[in-house]
């Protein structure tokens, strides 16, 4: 990505979820008008996860160019937790929770730029299932509120098999968390690999 710094990157994509969510806000869909608005859908929660991950990613650069040749060392542990919040948003909610859906291009980008420290794994994993388990929690609520589910599918489960249900769909979001990790770890020791076969000395 030589050509196109990845500064530039966050920022055009940064922009593209702001114009799709304002898009998205204008639509005027009778299920946006009950109980649960926009929020009651997966597909709405995501883009704004990859708006707010996309904005802290340009905060970080900005940051990032505004202490590059400073020694102040308060401003360098604000861009450090600017970075470690990054991380964690994109190990435990950005690529977890955009893998099945259309915003997967512009996170596997991001992935190929930017090198991402995970968390450990069972600290990714415990907040992996925290969110799933939450937006179960959410659907059961707005159901009990608004006596319908916000996806039709459920209508027609049985109480055992929408537990099964719900059991397995966290159990594939901490797949897509350890596929995650796997990527990222791949991606980036192979790219110190290639670095270190580059700087290795060619003997004649």
């Amino acid at each position: 990505m030589a050509l196109v710094p990845c500064q530039v990157l966050h920022a055009a994509i940064l922009l593209s979820y702001c114009s799709i969510l304002c898009n998205y806000k204008a639509i005027d869909m009778p299920a946006h008008q009950t109980y649960g608005g926009s929020w009651k859908f997966l597909t709405f929660i995501d883009l704004v996860i990859q708006a707010v991950f996309f904005g802290i990613c340009v905060l970080t650069d900005l940051s990032s160019l505004l202490t590059k040749g400073n020694d102040n060392q308060e401003q360098e542990r604000q861009l450090k937790k600017l970075i470690s919040l990054r991380d964690w948003m994109m190990a435990v909610l950005a690529f977890p929770v955009g893998v099945h859906t259309t915003v997967l291009p512009f996170v596997l980008i991001e992935m190929r730029t930017t090198h991402h420290q995970y968390p450990s794994r069972s600290c990714g994993l415990a907040a992996v299932s925290t969110f799933a388990v939450g937006y179960i929690l959410w659907m059961c609520w707005i159901h009990h509120v608004a006596g319908v589910w916000v996806y039709p599918l459920l209508e027609h489960l049985s109480a055992g098999v929408k537990i099964i249900f719900f059991a397995a769909a966290t159990v594939i979001i901490n797949i897509f968390y350890l596929v995650g990790e796997a990527l990222n770890n791949y991606i980036w020791d192979t790219q110190k690999c290639l670095e270190e076969g580059k700087d290795k000395p060619k003997l004649d």
